[in-house]
């Protein structure tokens, strides 16, 4: 029997348990995977917005980060909200011999901005570099690279040497659908989903890890794109609404 893929998720803690390090968790159990997991950062924060950041102090949080790479070696790693610059740079240097998955979280679901101009050009100079894969939404792609047009966005990411990006389309839907671009040196894919009701919170983070399990499973990148796609749509269709704010994926039911 194979071994059980072992991945590093690192981002922040959502208490609500829609996003962050709880969604990338639910992912990997979902996906056969086994789970390593750094925090980042903790949050105030529920269904509705985020309140606050606290970033970990850079020097616990390479103390942790050490500890666990001297021990372990993941196949994969994936990282969402950073916290900081100083845990960027980390990140960029330590993880550097790893595969990684990267997730640029510049703002909440809720609309709160999460990055200003340091924290914004840290992850593009320190973590896409290299990064086998990006999944910035189109205002993300067009914050990181300064551009108004969010594929010219996504090629100038791929320019500064992301291998991949997945330009994801939920935050601007038209007539209906989600349209999604897959774009690589070689070309680009586009993928159209049907438009769900509601807003929903942690939809980011469970594609991107969705993403990160079956590479890591051994998918090539276009066909664990659309099986990371098809799976995150229906954690959004039978989502649950816990509390007063936006819906929560469920990440239980079974893979497509």
């Amino acid at each position: 029997m194979p071994d059980t893929p072992l991945l590093l998720f690192i981002g922040g803690h959502d208490p609500s348990g829609g996003a962050g390090i709880q969604a990338d968790i639910e992912t990997a159990l979902a996906h056969g995977c086994r789970a390593l997991s750094l925090v980042t950062c903790l949050t105030t924060q529920d269904s509705h917005n985020i309140r606050r950041v606290f970033p970990q102090d850079e020097a616990t949080f390479r103390e942790q980060l050490d500890c666990l790479l001297d021990d372990l070696r993941p196949a994969m790693v994936k990282i969402g909200l950073v916290g900081s610059p100083s845990i960027a740079r980390i990140l960029g240097d330590r993880t550097a011999p790893f595969p990684r998955v990267i997730d640029p979280v510049l703002a909440a679901g809720g609309g709160r901005d999460l990055a200003d101009r340091e924290m914004t050009a840290s992850i593009r100079e320190e973590l896409l570099p290299g990064a086998i894969l990006a999944t910035p939404n189109r205002n993300e792609a067009r914050r990181l690279a300064g551009e108004d047009d969010p594929a010219r966005g996504a090629q100038r990411l791929l320019e500064d040497g992301c291998a991949q990006v997945l330009l994801t389309g939920a935050d601007e839907p038209a007539s209906g659908k989600v349209c999604h671009q897959l774009l690589g040196t070689d070309g680009q894919t586009s993928f159209e989903q049907p438009l769900l009701p509601h807003r929903y919170h942690g939809s980011g983070c469970t594609l991107a890890a969705a993403c990160a399990c079956n590479l890591a499973i051994g998918m090539g990148m276009q066909k664990a794109v659309q099986r990371a796609l098809d799976w995150t749509w229906l954690t959004l269709e039978r989502a649950g609404h816990p509390g007063s704010g936006q819906f929560l994926p469920n990440r239980r039911g079974p893979l497509p």
